[in-house]
Formats: C-alpha cells, sequence, structure tokens
C-alpha cells in the first residue's frame, strides 16, 4: 500500500490516496463526508440531475481500501450520507453492499451535520468516540487537541511542472487532522478560505491526495519537480 505516516500523539495514523487515513495499530480505517446519495438528494431538491453513480464509485473505493487493510474498526466520521432521506431512498443493493463491509468488524457512524440521527442501515450511531486518547468527531473544536475530523472538505493547491494542480488534503498539526471529503461530487474548501481561520496554524502541514502522497508545510506553499 502506497501510505503516508502521520506521527500524531505519539501514534502513528497513515494518510492512504484514497483520503481515508489508516490507524494500524488499532487496526481501524476512518474515512470523512462519504455523503452517499448526494445525487439523489440534489435531484430532490431541484437541482441538476447527476449521475445516480455516487454512492457505487464511492462504496467501490471503500471497498478497495477494506480489502487493502483488514481494519477491524471503521469509523466514518460524519455525513457519511447527503441527509437521512438519502439513507433512506438508498437502492437495496447499496445496503446490501453496506452490510457486507460491515460484517464482522465494529463500525461507527459519527453524527454529521447533514445526518444527525440514524440511518438505519446498521452499525452505530454516535455523537463522538474517544479511542486511546484521540477523539473522533465531524466538526473540529479550535480548542481540542489530539482530534480528528472532517466537515470541511478541505483542498489546496500546488505548483507542478509550471502549473497549478488543486486536489484535497489533509491538515495536520499537533493539535489535530483534518480528513479530506471521501465522496464522490463532495468538492472542496480552499485552504485559503477564512473558514480555515480557527483552525489553520504556521505549524499546519498538508497531505495531497493522489496515487503519490506529497506533504509540505501550508504556510509556505509547495512546488513538486
Amino acid at each position: 500500500m502506497n501510505l503516508h505516516p502521520i506521527s500524531f500523539h505519539q501514534k502513528t495514523l497513515c494518510a492512504m490516496p484514497s483520503g481515508a487515513l489508516w490507524w494500524a495499530g488499532e487496526r481501524t480505517l476512518i474515512a470523512s463526508d462519504l455523503h452517499l446519495g448526494k445525487s439523489g438528494r440534489v435531484a430532490r431538491l431541484g437541482g441538476p440531475l447527476l449521475p445516480p453513480y455516487d454512492a457505487q464509485d464511492t462504496l467501490a473505493r471503500l471497498d478497495d481500501d477494506i480489502q487493502a487493510t483488514r481494519p477491524a474498526r471503521v469509523i466514518c466520521l460524519g455525513d457519511s450520507f447527503d441527509d437521512l432521506a438519502a439513507a433512506q431512498e438508498l437502492d437495496d443493493d447499496i445496503v446490501t453492499w453496506i452490510t457486507r463491509l460491515q460484517a464482522g468488524r465494529e463500525w461507527f457512524w459519527i453524527e454529521g451535520n447533514h445526518d444527525p440521527g440514524p440511518a438505519g442501515v446498521g452499525g452505530t450511531h454516535i455523537r463522538d468516540l474517544m479511542i486511546r486518547g484521540l477523539s473522533f468527531r465531524h466538526i473540529a473544536d479550535p480548542a481540542a487537541k489530539g482530534e480528528i475530523s472532517g466537515h470541511y472538505h478541505p483542498k489546496t493547491t500546488v505548483k507542478a511542472g509550471g502549473r497549478a494542480i488543486t486536489r484535497r488534503c489533509f491538515l495536520h498539526d499537533a493539535a489535530r487532522i483534518i480528513l479530506p471529503a471521501y465522496g464522490t461530487y463532495t468538492g472542496g474548501l480552499r485552504t485559503n478560505d477564512q473558514a480555515w481561520d480557527d483552525l489553520i496554524t504556521a505549524d499546519t502541514m498538508a497531505i495531497l491526495v493522489g496515487e503519490t502522497l506529497h506533504e509540505f508545510p501550508l504556510s509556505r506553499g509547495h512546488t513538486i519537480r
């Protein structure tokens, strides 16, 4: 596997090319913002008709990560469903797929702002979670330490071969790790947006998601050669 280690509170967690986070010491796979059912929700609210294959695409990548890591525990960090109605509208084959992925392992659905209640697809719905001193929640708390969260869909831009490339990214510093959005059609929030003002520090590092994972100090920008 192509993994990029992050030393965090005396533990080693690894960023994965997909945007998931692997904690080998706890056999725990972590992903955020799957937004399953987004195409259906957008259509229901009168938006553009998107190809209705986002759930299949997202679950196929999650399935690959599960096959690669064989986790004993999976933590989905909120907004796993684009809303609770979207969870109820999932095709039977998608629900069966989720059930198969859950089989034989712990599965936690952290509460998100899009999915504040149980979705009825197995696993454990929980507001937040603490494991060996690390806290897992959907939206970062600026005062927290040892926190792993999602919500913001971080993305940043680097220069490569004389052109600018924008990709999803992990953000991390001594206090927190923020995961990129995992789901198809999720988009991203650029790291120069003012919404990051309370979370990005002079020590924040970005790990660019892709086949090769690149890490750099966010405050300095980066050029890939």
